[in-house]
Protein backbone atom coordinates (compact mmCIF):
# COMPACT_ATOMS: atom_id res chain seq x y z
CA UNK A 1 0.00 0.00 0.00
CA UNK A 2 2.97 2.27 0.47
CA UNK A 3 4.16 2.00 -2.84
CA UNK A 4 0.96 2.22 -4.19
CA UNK A 5 0.59 5.68 -2.26
CA UNK A 6 4.28 6.87 -3.41
CA UNK A 7 2.72 6.35 -7.08
CA UNK A 8 -0.10 8.52 -6.79
CA UNK A 9 1.45 11.40 -5.00
CA UNK A 10 4.35 11.35 -8.06
CA UNK A 11 1.29 11.79 -10.71
CA UNK A 12 1.01 14.79 -12.79
CA UNK A 13 -2.28 15.37 -14.66
CA UNK A 14 -3.11 18.15 -16.33
CA UNK A 15 -6.91 19.64 -15.71
CA UNK A 16 -7.09 17.84 -12.65
CA UNK A 17 -6.51 20.18 -9.94
CA UNK A 18 -5.29 19.27 -6.45
CA UNK A 19 -8.37 18.97 -4.69
CA UNK A 20 -9.83 16.49 -6.90
CA UNK A 21 -6.77 14.71 -6.87
CA UNK A 22 -7.12 13.74 -3.44
CA UNK A 23 -10.61 12.97 -4.44
CA UNK A 24 -8.89 10.73 -6.55
CA UNK A 25 -6.74 9.22 -4.02
CA UNK A 26 -8.69 8.83 -1.51
CA UNK A 27 -11.20 7.25 -3.34
CA UNK A 28 -8.69 5.06 -4.97
CA UNK A 29 -7.32 3.58 -1.58
CA UNK A 30 -11.22 2.83 -0.65
CA UNK A 31 -11.46 0.59 -3.99
CA UNK A 32 -7.95 -1.26 -3.31
CA UNK A 33 -9.02 -2.18 0.01
CA UNK A 34 -11.91 -3.92 -1.60
CA UNK A 35 -9.81 -6.33 -4.05
CA UNK A 36 -8.86 -8.22 -0.88
CA UNK A 37 -12.41 -8.76 -0.11
CA UNK A 38 -13.33 -10.06 -4.06
CA UNK A 39 -10.40 -12.64 -3.44
CA UNK A 40 -11.76 -13.82 0.30
CA UNK A 41 -15.77 -13.72 -1.85
CA UNK A 42 -13.80 -16.15 -4.29
CA UNK A 43 -13.59 -18.69 -1.84
CA UNK A 44 -17.16 -18.54 -0.69
CA UNK A 45 -19.49 -17.24 -3.04
CA UNK A 46 -20.53 -20.37 -4.54
CA UNK A 47 -21.19 -21.55 -1.12
CA UNK A 48 -23.32 -18.72 -0.05
CA UNK A 49 -25.24 -19.39 -3.95
CA UNK A 50 -26.09 -22.94 -3.32
CA UNK A 51 -28.22 -21.60 0.00
CA UNK A 52 -29.25 -18.40 -1.51
CA UNK A 53 -33.37 -17.37 -0.45
CA UNK A 54 -34.17 -17.46 -4.35
CA UNK A 55 -37.59 -16.17 -5.12
CA UNK A 56 -39.33 -15.78 -8.20
CA UNK A 57 -41.24 -12.90 -7.27
CA UNK A 58 -41.37 -10.51 -9.61
CA UNK A 59 -43.51 -7.87 -7.80
CA UNK A 60 -41.03 -4.13 -8.12
CA UNK A 61 -39.28 -2.48 -5.40
CA UNK A 62 -39.21 1.43 -5.52
CA UNK A 63 -35.53 1.74 -3.95
CA UNK A 64 -34.24 5.32 -3.30
CA UNK A 65 -30.34 5.40 -3.14
CA UNK A 66 -28.81 9.32 -2.78
CA UNK A 67 -30.92 11.57 -5.72
CA UNK A 68 -32.06 7.97 -7.47
CA UNK A 69 -34.86 5.96 -7.39
CA UNK A 70 -34.60 2.32 -8.32
CA UNK A 71 -37.34 0.18 -9.40
CA UNK A 72 -35.76 -3.46 -9.68
CA UNK A 73 -38.10 -7.42 -9.32
CA UNK A 74 -37.51 -8.90 -6.02
CA UNK A 75 -36.17 -11.93 -7.94
CA UNK A 76 -33.50 -9.43 -9.09
CA UNK A 77 -32.55 -8.39 -5.52
CA UNK A 78 -30.26 -11.40 -4.15
CA UNK A 79 -30.98 -10.64 -0.22
CA UNK A 80 -34.39 -10.76 0.94
CA UNK A 81 -34.36 -7.97 3.80
CA UNK A 82 -33.62 -5.64 0.66
CA UNK A 83 -36.63 -6.57 -0.81
CA UNK A 84 -38.81 -3.86 0.03
CA UNK A 85 -39.53 -0.06 -1.05
CA UNK A 86 -37.76 2.80 0.78
CA UNK A 87 -34.43 4.38 1.05
CA UNK A 88 -31.20 2.22 0.97
CA UNK A 89 -27.16 2.80 1.25
CA UNK A 90 -26.89 0.22 -1.36
CA UNK A 91 -28.59 -2.15 -3.66
CA UNK A 92 -26.77 -5.68 -4.79
CA UNK A 93 -28.87 -7.26 -7.55
CA UNK A 94 -27.73 -10.96 -9.78
CA UNK A 95 -28.95 -11.64 -12.99
CA UNK A 96 -28.68 -14.02 -15.19
CA UNK A 97 -26.73 -13.92 -19.01
CA UNK A 98 -27.43 -13.51 -21.33
CA UNK A 99 -31.07 -12.66 -20.55
CA UNK A 100 -30.73 -10.32 -18.08
CA UNK A 101 -33.21 -11.74 -15.83
CA UNK A 102 -33.67 -12.54 -11.83
CA UNK A 103 -33.67 -15.68 -10.78
CA UNK A 104 -36.71 -18.45 -12.28
CA UNK A 105 -37.42 -21.92 -11.66
CA UNK A 106 -35.63 -22.61 -15.66
CA UNK A 107 -32.39 -20.44 -14.61
CA UNK A 108 -31.98 -22.51 -11.16
CA UNK A 109 -29.09 -24.81 -12.18
CA UNK A 110 -26.70 -21.45 -13.40
CA UNK A 111 -27.95 -19.35 -9.97
CA UNK A 112 -26.90 -22.81 -8.20
CA UNK A 113 -23.90 -23.12 -9.95
CA UNK A 114 -24.86 -26.72 -11.26
CA UNK A 115 -23.28 -27.73 -14.94
CA UNK A 116 -20.70 -25.32 -14.25
CA UNK A 117 -21.95 -23.29 -17.24
CA UNK A 118 -21.11 -19.54 -14.82
CA UNK A 119 -23.95 -17.43 -16.48
CA UNK A 120 -24.43 -15.46 -13.32
CA UNK A 121 -23.43 -11.62 -12.96
CA UNK A 122 -23.67 -9.69 -9.63
CA UNK A 123 -24.63 -6.00 -9.57
CA UNK A 124 -24.40 -3.31 -6.86
CA UNK A 125 -25.72 0.19 -6.78
CA UNK A 126 -24.26 2.69 -4.70
CA UNK A 127 -22.80 5.93 -3.93
CA UNK A 128 -20.23 7.06 -5.86
CA UNK A 129 -16.70 7.45 -4.14
CA UNK A 130 -14.45 8.43 -6.99
CA UNK A 131 -14.68 11.23 -9.57
CA UNK A 132 -13.72 8.64 -12.54
CA UNK A 133 -14.87 5.22 -13.27
CA UNK A 134 -12.63 2.40 -14.00
CA UNK A 135 -12.34 3.15 -17.67
CA UNK A 136 -11.52 7.20 -16.64
CA UNK A 137 -8.85 5.59 -14.42
CA UNK A 138 -7.03 4.00 -16.57
CA UNK A 139 -4.46 6.41 -17.55
CA UNK A 140 -4.17 8.19 -14.18
CA UNK A 141 -3.95 5.29 -12.30
CA UNK A 142 -4.18 1.86 -13.29
CA UNK A 143 -1.46 2.88 -16.38
CA UNK A 144 1.10 3.55 -13.22
CA UNK A 145 0.27 0.31 -11.72
CA UNK A 146 1.03 -2.42 -14.08
CA UNK A 147 3.48 -3.78 -16.31
CA UNK A 148 4.37 -1.72 -19.46
CA UNK A 149 3.83 -4.92 -21.85
CA UNK A 150 0.28 -6.62 -22.09
CA UNK A 151 -0.63 -10.09 -23.72
CA UNK A 152 -2.77 -9.89 -26.47
CA UNK A 153 -6.56 -11.41 -25.97
CA UNK A 154 -9.55 -12.18 -28.09
CA UNK A 155 -11.51 -9.13 -28.93
CA UNK A 156 -9.13 -6.40 -28.91
CA UNK A 157 -8.09 -7.11 -25.10
CA UNK A 158 -5.23 -6.68 -23.79
CA UNK A 159 -3.55 -8.22 -20.41
CA UNK A 160 -1.75 -6.77 -17.88
CA UNK A 161 -0.03 -8.08 -15.03
CA UNK A 162 0.19 -5.51 -11.65
CA UNK A 163 3.57 -4.83 -10.46
CA UNK A 164 4.78 -6.39 -7.33
CA UNK A 165 3.48 -4.52 -3.77
CA UNK A 166 1.04 -2.25 -5.69
CA UNK A 167 -1.84 -4.14 -3.76
CA UNK A 168 -3.23 -6.66 -6.39
CA UNK A 169 -1.73 -9.75 -6.06
CA UNK A 170 -3.98 -12.12 -7.49
CA UNK A 171 -5.40 -10.27 -10.25
CA UNK A 172 -4.62 -8.96 -13.65
CA UNK A 173 -6.04 -6.15 -15.38
CA UNK A 174 -8.03 -6.85 -18.76
CA UNK A 175 -8.09 -3.77 -21.20
CA UNK A 176 -9.87 -3.16 -24.86
CA UNK A 177 -9.78 0.19 -26.90
CA UNK A 178 -12.69 1.88 -28.07
CA UNK A 179 -12.21 4.33 -30.83
CA UNK A 180 -13.60 7.81 -29.97
CA UNK A 181 -14.39 6.32 -26.42
CA UNK A 182 -12.33 5.67 -23.04
CA UNK A 183 -11.31 1.90 -22.91
CA UNK A 184 -13.18 -1.24 -21.94
CA UNK A 185 -11.24 -1.92 -18.26
CA UNK A 186 -12.11 -4.68 -16.14
CA UNK A 187 -9.78 -6.17 -13.00
CA UNK A 188 -9.74 -10.03 -12.89
CA UNK A 189 -8.76 -12.93 -10.12
CA UNK A 190 -5.96 -15.10 -11.64
CA UNK A 191 -4.97 -19.14 -10.34
CA UNK A 192 -6.98 -20.77 -7.49
CA UNK A 193 -9.10 -17.88 -6.55
CA UNK A 194 -10.48 -17.40 -9.89
CA UNK A 195 -10.98 -21.10 -10.59
CA UNK A 196 -12.91 -21.08 -7.44
CA UNK A 197 -15.30 -17.91 -7.69
CA UNK A 198 -18.36 -17.61 -10.28
CA UNK A 199 -17.58 -13.91 -11.15
CA UNK A 200 -13.77 -13.49 -10.72
CA UNK A 201 -13.89 -9.91 -12.83
CA UNK A 202 -15.28 -7.04 -11.81
CA UNK A 203 -15.56 -3.77 -13.75
CA UNK A 204 -17.66 -0.32 -12.91
CA UNK A 205 -19.29 2.21 -14.65
CA UNK A 206 -20.84 6.08 -13.20
CA UNK A 207 -24.85 5.79 -13.53
CA UNK A 208 -27.57 8.27 -11.75
CA UNK A 209 -27.14 11.00 -9.95
CA UNK A 210 -23.28 9.91 -8.92
CA UNK A 211 -23.81 6.47 -8.20
CA UNK A 212 -21.69 3.70 -8.93
CA UNK A 213 -22.42 0.62 -10.44
CA UNK A 214 -20.05 -1.79 -9.94
CA UNK A 215 -20.57 -5.32 -11.80
CA UNK A 216 -18.95 -9.01 -11.26
CA UNK A 217 -19.27 -11.34 -13.75
CA UNK A 218 -17.56 -14.74 -15.37
CA UNK A 219 -14.44 -14.52 -17.16
CA UNK A 220 -15.94 -16.57 -20.05
CA UNK A 221 -17.79 -13.39 -20.82
CA UNK A 222 -14.98 -11.20 -21.11
CA UNK A 223 -14.41 -12.52 -24.87
CA UNK A 224 -18.04 -10.25 -24.93
CA UNK A 225 -16.96 -7.43 -23.06
CA UNK A 226 -19.07 -5.14 -25.84
CA UNK A 227 -22.46 -6.85 -25.25
CA UNK A 228 -21.43 -7.08 -21.95
CA UNK A 229 -20.69 -3.57 -21.40
CA UNK A 230 -23.92 -2.46 -23.11
CA UNK A 231 -26.72 -5.00 -21.34
CA UNK A 232 -25.61 -3.78 -17.92
CA UNK A 233 -25.63 -0.18 -19.07
CA UNK A 234 -28.85 -0.91 -20.39
CA UNK A 235 -30.76 -2.69 -17.67
CA UNK A 236 -29.15 0.03 -15.37
CA UNK A 237 -31.09 2.09 -17.35
CA UNK A 238 -33.88 0.84 -17.64
CA UNK A 239 -33.93 0.01 -13.57
CA UNK A 240 -33.23 4.14 -12.87
CA UNK A 241 -37.30 5.18 -12.77
CA UNK A 242 -35.52 8.58 -11.42
CA UNK A 243 -32.43 10.03 -11.04
CA UNK A 244 -32.99 13.97 -9.96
Amino acid sequence: MQQQTEALEGLEIKGIDQALMFRVFYGFAALALLSLAILIAGHWLSRFLSNGDYTEDATLHEIVIGNNVLSVPSNAIRFSHARRDGEADRLDLYLHWPDMKGYTAATRDDFNDIGGRKAILFLTFEPRLMPLDMSGRFDPIYRTLIAEAGRPGENGLEFYDFKPDTGYAGEELAVAKRAGEQPFVARCLTGPSAAQSLAPCERDIAVGNRLTLLFRFPRNLLGSWQQLDKAVAQKASAYLKTAS
